[in-house]
């Protein structure tokens, strides 16, 4: 494996520690573990806390094991989607969750991962076990198929252009590098202001091969189990997006989750006894990396971070 002991800087990391500033003793889970910048910080600012990482992706694990080496005896990793470990923990109380759903840094800078536009392969993996890859996508899907993730998930406007473009170029031969995708983009999608027009199309395709809604809808829907259940008193439950289709999947769980009345909406009068609500999120609106970290990190201005506190 590559060498990978190298700076991460880990987004909204102020924001993120600000979000956890009242967390009371027990456990923190963190979702997403990725390379442990938001971890490492956690666990400096609070003694009183135990923490449990979660990662699919296996040079994310070996890098974060050596990074919160020095907190061994209150630190367990695993190995999974998040989806799979939190319904079993077995740890209480859990008092902060956090989830960072981008794609990290490190995975985007690592051409042999087949995230970025130069990648001489076409992987796109966060777990490199699993079975479905960005080649499996391009080469194999259905016109039909790659329209569907182009329109939903990148939201691409030319959706049907470039799904046209890719079906014509592998009918000729497989599509077997990133950067080879990325080529056959550009060609029918010129390039408009600073933003690379393969960007959306990319991230649609990640989206599909690594289940990202999914596992996101997976997590919302275990929370809210937990909380009904009354595991999650007092819980703070921070998570950061970073496109719309993630932000409106969390904004409208909150919504929910911070609503009193459930009776019928043409309903006369309240009959439900206006208490059903579970929590009640931090703040209306998200927040947004600073200008600072705008000039230092180009990768976080479109991370919004929001954050719900169960009622304890």
């Amino acid at each position: 494996m590559e060498n990978i002991d190298i700076p991460h800087i880990p987004v909204l990391l102020d924001e993120v520690l600000n979000s956890f500033s009242n967390m009371k003793s027990g456990y923190f889970v963190d979702c997403t573990l990725g390379y442990g910048g938001h971890s490492k910080a956690i666990l400096e600012a609070h003694s009183n806390i135990k923490h449990i990482g979660i990662d699919r992706d296996d040079e994310a694990l070996i890098y974060s094991a050596k990074r919160l080496i020095k907190f061994f005896d209150r630190s367990k990793l695993y190995k999974a989607t998040f989806a799979t470990i939190l319904p079993t923990l077995q740890e209480s109380p859990i008092v902060g969750i956090l989830a960072d759903f981008g794609v990290s840094s490190l995975q985007l800078d690592r051409e042999y991962r087949g995230f970025g536009f130069d990648s001489d392969v076409l992987d796109m993996r966060m777990d490199r076990e699993a079975s479905l890859s960005a080649y499996n996508v391009v080469n194999e899907y259905s016109r039909g198929e790659l329209e569907y993730i182009l329109h939903y998930y990148g939201e691409v406007r030319s959706f049907k252009k470039i799904a046209d473009a890719i079906i014509q170029a592998r009918s000729k031969k497989p599509i077997k590098s990133a950067k080879e995708l990325s080529d056959i983009i550009s060609r029918v999608t010129p390039r408009v202001g600073k933003i690379h027009p393969a960007t959306l199309p990319f991230q649609a395709i990640r989206i599909e091969v690594n289940n990202e809604l999914g596992e996101i809808k997976n997590l919302l829907t275990i929370l809210e189990k937990k909380a009904k259940n009354g595991e999650l008193r007092g819980t703070i439950v921070s998570l950061i997006t970073f496109h719309s289709l993630e932000d409106r999947l969390v904004k409208n769980y909150y919504k929910r989750w911070s609503t009193a009345c459930i009776c019928d909406s043409h309903a006369i009068r309240c009959t439900c006894g206006r208490n059903h609500e579970l929590g009640k999120p931090l703040s209306r609106k998200p927040v947004t990396a600073s200008k600072d970290e705008l000039r230092r990190n180009n990768r976080s201005r479109s991370a919004k971070l929001r954050t719900f506190i169960f009622k304890g």
